[in-house]
């Protein structure tokens, strides 16, 4: 069974907006220039699917933003920090992509600004493991689903409980931690995975490594039923 909502006080996973913008004001490139792996392998099930309008959400300073515009793919690029989103606008300007990708500052506990059937598929790197609660993720993963069209894709990645910072830290929140350089992580189970996965066919959910500790991640695959 499934339970969430267990915070004290939900401020200071509030809090975690700011962070990300001073995070952002003071590196244009967090996460290096180079696309992620699993944006890469998104990439290639799209173009395999035919699937060509693409929703990304928690886009960060847009690596793989880029790269998918790079690629051909019309993107519509959201992210909840505004920094963030003013250096993906520039890249795409210095990278002459700026027609293939549209920007928003939004955060993903509201209702997605689009209407039903909008996109052929939305991608998420490490969205699912910021702080947002079950209810939240339940939320989104339902909002998605909504602006899908029908068997658009849901690809996201999270990290898990068996990365070695799950349980580090301070506990915030359900299976949520602050971590080192002030990050709160929310670590999903398997279990979890499945139960956000409610309503979606599951095409496949599959485990990685990624950067230098390594982190534990599941990249998740899902169809719109």
């Amino acid at each position: 069974m499934v339970q969430g909502d267990s915070c004290i006080d939900k401020t200071i996973l509030r809090k975690q907006q700011d962070h990300w913008e001073n995070v952002f004001s003071n590196n244009n490139a967090k996460f290096g220039e180079k696309p992620s792996l699993p944006a890469q392998w998104a990439a290639e099930t799209f173009r395999k699917e035919g699937k060509a309008k693409i929703l990304e959400l928690g886009a960060g300073q847009g690596r793989d933003t880029l790269f998918f515009a790079g690629n051909g793919f019309e993107v519509y690029s959201l992210d909840y920090s505004k920094k963030g989103i003013q250096v993906i606008e520039q890249k795409a300007r210095e990278n002459g992509l700026s027609e293939h990708i549209t920007t928003l500052q939004y955060d993903v506990r509201k209702p997605l600004p689009f209407e039903d059937e909008t996109f052929d598929a939305c991608y998420s790197h490490m969205l699912y493991c910021m702080p947002l609660t079950i209810s939240e993720l339940e939320s989104v993963s339902k909002e998605i689903k909504r602006v899908l069209k029908p068997g658009g894709l849901n690809i996201f990645t999270t990290r898990h409980t068996g990365d070695s910072q799950y349980r580090l830290g301070i506990h915030r929140c359900e299976d949520m931690w602050e971590i080192e350089g002030g990050f709160i992580v929310h670590f999903l189970s398997k279990e979890k995975i499945e139960h956000l996965s409610e309503g979606y066919d599951i095409i496949d959910i599959k485990e990685f490594d990624e950067g230098p500790l390594p982190r534990k991640l599941f990249m998740v695959s899902l169809r719109k039923s």
